[in-house]
């Protein structure tokens, strides 16, 4: 589904999204553009108040860190990964496929 385009979010920057019914999160990381589902594996908090760093989103709640590109946990408390999803840019337009 087409959520934005590439001049919506610009680099370092994030936005959150509502897709299908699911929260979701855009980020534009140099040019690169990555989602994930808003919701912090730790105690399922919105992650779209958080400081995006690099790849790396900092959750506001308690500070658990996540690659925004694969999902993986990467600093305590969270252990879990949190839920990525495919991006494609055509043109201007950033797209996202919610399974």
């Amino acid at each position: 589904m087409q959520v934005a385009r590439v001049t919506d979010i610009p680099a370092g920057q994030m936005r959150p999204f509502t897709v299908d019914e699911e929260p979701i999160v855009v980020c534009n990381v140099d040019g690169a553009f990555y989602a994930f589902q808003d919701m912090c594996s730790h105690q399922e908090l919105p992650l779209d108040g958080g400081e995006l760093c690099g790849k790396v989103i900092t959750c506001p709640w308690h500070g658990a860190k996540f690659d925004v590109e694969t999902g993986a946990a990467l600093a305590m408390p969270a252990v879990a990964p949190i839920v990525t999803y495919p991006v494609k840019v055509e043109a201007d337009q950033i797209f996202v496929e919610i399974p």
